[in-house]
């Protein structure tokens, strides 16, 4: 896929290139700081999925920014910002050298602030939580998926892009934030204070738990899909094959997703056959991730899913659930069916650009829908030491449902 794109990409150079000298004569006479605007211009006319571009001249949008005075780069900065908004896209942003580099060390597993991985919300344009990071000073306060931040340290949260109200929400350690929370029960916000902190991102928990019968079960909690994520499930999965494990819950709440290859390579574990994504790029080219087989276990599996599964994570969820793999129990999963990849500018800033959709193996298009599990099981909140207890209903359902399968197959 990745090579028919960049030859599509190439044709679409041409024209541009051909609509007259001026072009390439005057990209001679720019300045430095509108050189770094027409770069970043570049990458979004390149690999934008949208090729109407929210529906403008995307070329007459350059051509006006280009006359504001840009007289340094924090001018720059904000056309840059002014145009990436013309496209009604907030995944698609500018990320300064500082904000570049801190999503870079995000996805290697370690940050610092209070654990919040958050979206804006496209029609309202307010900042929402996709999910708490495990262990966090965000999940301790009791912050949740679909809460919305209205105000940082007393400064409303639509005065800031999203990577901009990322970058206020982490700090040093010890440090303090009041973030003001509008919970989705209430219609009254409240401040809440978080204590930053160094958040060590270990993607993976896993246990060998018991049913009521004292059979062994799979339980495997995935936070995140960075790089080592495929690596610690493999082990996981391949350890409890060893002690006898009859079934495998895994647990994919709250996780916000992350690396697209990783989601991928973690569904790949688990099925033989089959396909797990289909890509559209802007030329409704379809690119498809497939099952490579041999999978790593034949047990039944259930995935566990609320309103914070987003992302790579419906990805897994989706590929797994419609190959008939896994059972999907709990809640509609948030609804982020957008690919974005990630662009170096020449000043150490970088662009995220969304340059595909994704759709699950049956051609679902999940972006504002989310997946709907097989059973649903409506959650009360609990706390972190509550999960996989009897609190915890959704992981309960799960059990049972492992149990009765395996009765069934032994009754067979």
């Amino acid at each position: 896929m990745k090579n028919k794109f960049s030859k599509i990409a190439l044709l679409l150079i041409l024209p541009v290139i051909l609509i007259g000298g001026f072009w390439t004569s005057s990209a001679a006479a720019l300045t430095e700081e509108q050189s770094l605007l027409s770069e970043a211009w570049r990458v979004v006319n390149l690999a934008y999925f949208d090729d109407s571009f929210n529906h403008q001249n995307w070329w007459f949008v350059r051509q006006n920014l280009l006359k504001k005075p840009l007289k340094n780069r924090e001018d720059t900065y904000n056309a840059i910002q002014e145009m990436l908004a013309s496209l009604g896209d907030p995944f698609t942003r500018l990320l300064k050298p500082e904000q570049y580099h801190n999503l870079q060390v995000n996805t290697s597993g370690e940050l610092t602030g209070v654990g919040l991985q958050v979206a804006l919300e496209s029609q309202t344009g307010e900042l929402i939580v996709i999910s708490p990071l495990e262990g966090s000073p965000a999940e301790a306060a009791g912050i949740q998926a679909r809460d919305r931040i209205i105000k940082i340290d007393g400064h409303p949260t639509r005065e800031y892009t999203l990577d901009e109200a990322a970058n206020r929400m982490r700090g040093p350690i010890g440090s303090s934030v009041v973030l003001t929370i509008l919970k989705e029960s209430s219609d009254k916000p409240q401040d809440v204070e978080l204590i930053r902190a160094r958040i060590d991102i270990n993607p993976v928990y896993a246990e060998l738990k018991s049913d009521p019968e004292t059979r062994p079960i799979g339980y495997i909690r995935l936070s995140q899909f960075n790089a080592n994520a495929t690596t610690e499930v493999s082990q996981a999965v391949e350890n409890f094959e060893k002690q006898g494990a009859i079934g495998y819950v895994l647990d994919l709440r709250n996780n916000p997703g992350g690396l697209l290859q990783a989601g991928v390579e973690i569904a790949r574990l688990w099925l033989y056959e089959g396909t797990i994504v289909y890509t559209v790029n802007r030329q409704s080219v379809l690119g498809s991730f497939l099952a490579q087989g041999p999978a790593i276990t034949h047990a039944p599996l259930v995935i566990l899913t609320n309103q914070g599964t987003a992302s790579a994570s419906e990805i897994l969820a989706g590929a797994l659930q419609e190959n008939g793999r896994a059972l999907l129990v709990g809640e509609k999963t948030f609804g982020k069916g957008l690919i974005q990849s990630l662009f170096d500018l020449s000043d150490g800033s970088g662009l995220a650009v969304t340059v595909a959709k994704y759709e699950t193996p049956n051609h679902k298009d999940i972006n504002k829908q989310g997946i709907m599990p097989d059973i649903v099981v409506e959650q009360d909140p609990i706390l972190p030491n509550q999960i996989t207890t009897e609190a915890d209903k959704q992981y309960q359902a799960a059990v049972e449902l492992i149990i009765s399968e395996v009765v069934l197959a032994n009754a067979v």
